[in-house]
């Protein structure tokens, strides 16, 4: 099991953690990859093999105090953010400036 978490842009600041099966973890991250945009994912994938994918991410919220690691990011509707982790792993992202983040 992994555990990704949806960033979005809605108002509020709840950002939650989903249990993912390693099968819909592969479609919705490539290998080496950690970080994924919403668009992204659609566009290398056809609806009808994502949509169940979506459906079983939705059922399974998990609190984070009992997600056992995090695995992946999934960002909704935050294409502003694209520059900042051009390699799409979280570990490599940059600071506006380009300069490396960690």
């Amino acid at each position: 099991m992994q555990y990704a978490q949806v960033i979005d842009s809605a108002v509020n600041c709840s950002y939650d953690v989903f249990a993912v099966e390693e099968a819909d973890f592969d479609l919705l991250y490539p290998p080496g990859q950690d970080v994924a945009f919403i668009d992204e994912v659609l566009a290398r994938h056809p609806p009808r093999a994502l949509e169940p994918v979506f459906e079983r991410l939705w059922r399974n919220r998990v609190p984070k105090r009992e997600a056992m690691g995090l695995h992946g990011l999934l960002f909704c509707d935050m294409e502003h953010k694209k520059p900042f982790c051009p390699q799409r792993v979280d570990e490599l992202a940059i600071n506006p400036n380009g300069s490396t983040l960690r």
